[in-house]
């Protein structure tokens, strides 16, 4: 028998570190300035160069080096295509300071680059300018396709398994997206296209992972029919955990090496997975599997309660049938004497009606009524005579 660890034993503990890692990322954010959205999200120029070789070695380094005056918070350079081509895309934030942006600025780029590799060196293959309306546009776009995610998650879920475990699910992704954000707006990365990318992907991951644990404790559910339900989900993660940890180790291997070996933004896609990888494996461990077991607490406490209430509803008639009996055979024997007939039952006694008690008068007479007088009258008048 596989060892169970006791993982819900230590649930609030990670449920305050979640807590406080969370918002301490919140107030890191805000002392900051916020979220540093790149220009995927904010207006600006996207422009494509080439410098010939003729003219020396160019990297983005240097490139990024002779561009600092122009934007030194809101430019990216990055490198396209085979070193030797010496292709750069190069991205400006626009902070609408400057008429007709993307003239001006595309001008200015090429006349910097001209001046530290010589005139003519520099062609312009392609340019793009996005508008503050269409970075808008795109910013509410891709939450909106976050949200949707989620809720096509908590449908499927919810179906597949039952409505806790999608509550559960996501309360667990919920924690990632915050999480990974708020590590983002610490660290001042850039939000962009590849970040909303890095998010989906985590969700995703994370997802997996708490099916398969949730899958587990469904079986186990039925395996386990005398264990408790705390006692099912310890047991159920701890079968799961070595898969869990073997496919998140060689997941962060896979990402690490991208990390490692690329530039720009496929970089801090790589370093989004990687966080998202982590924290994706704790939650469903640490969140989504308590999570469960509190929604389950809660509904068997709302169950026995309403169960609880039906019982007393249900027992109430059967007190007042009680009541009015014993108030009724307590007036007959107080006020009869030999057949109970002339006893007074007063109206509503015990809280019965009046048709109860009558009831229960008759059932007194037949009982007290001697034996075999009831036979007597029911013989013929002719067999009567015949015995006197």
């Amino acid at each position: 028998m596989k060892r169970i660890f006791e993982f819900t034993k230590y649930r609030f503990i990670a449920l305050a570190i979640s807590g406080l890692l969370i918002l301490g990322g919140i107030a890191a954010t805000v002392a900051q300035g916020g979220f540093n959205l790149g220009i995927d999200f904010e207006a600006g120029l996207d422009q494509r160069v080439r410098i010939d070789q003729a003219a020396g070695a160019a990297d983005a380094p240097r490139v990024r080096a002779v561009l600092s005056e122009v934007e030194p918070e809101g430019l990216q350079v990055q490198s396209v295509g085979p070193a030797d081509e010496q292709q750069f895309s190069i991205r400006v934030r626009d902070r609408g300071e400057i008429e007709d942006f993307s003239e001006v600025m595309a001008a200015r780029v090429i006349g910097l680059l001209e001046a530290e590799f010589g005139d003519g060196s520099v062609e312009e293959l392609e340019r793009s300018y996005v508008g503050a309306r269409f970075s808008e546009d795109l910013a509410g776009q891709a939450g909106f396709v976050i949200v949707f995610a989620v809720v096509l998650i908590l449908a499927y879920i919810w179906l597949r398994f039952q409505l806790g475990y999608a509550i559960s699910s996501i309360t667990a992704l919920v924690h990632d997206v915050a999480f990974m954000l708020v590590f983002i707006g610490t660290l001042q990365m850039e939000i962009q296209i590849a970040t909303v990318a890095a998010v989906l992907t985590i969700i995703g991951y994370s997802l997996n992972d708490t099916i398969v644990i949730f899958d587990r404790i469904r079986e186990n559910l039925t395996l386990m029919r005398d264990a408790g339900y705390e006692e099912v989900i310890n047991t159920s993660i701890s079968q799961s955990m070595s898969r869990t940890l073997i496919t998140s180790l060689t997941t962060l291997l896979a990402v690490t090496a991208i990390f490692i070996f690329a530039t720009g933004a496929i970089q801090d896609f790589a370093l989004n997975l990687m966080v998202g990888v982590v924290v994706g494996t704790y939650s469903s461990v640490f969140v989504a599997s308590p999570a469960l077991l509190s929604w389950k607490k809660r509904s068997d406490a709302r169950r026995a309660a309403k169960e609880g209430y039906s019982r007393v509803r249900r027992s109430e008639p059967a007190r007042q049938v009680e009541g009015a009996a014993g108030a009724a055979s307590a007036a007959v024997g107080g006020n009869n004497s030999s057949d109970g007939e002339d006893a007074v039952v007063p109206s509503g006694a015990g809280g019965a009606t009046k048709a109860e008690i009558d009831a229960v008068k008759r059932e007194i007479s037949r009982k007290k009524q001697p034996a075999g007088a009831g036979s007597r009258k029911q013989q013929p008048r002719s067999k009567r005579k015949k015995k006197k």
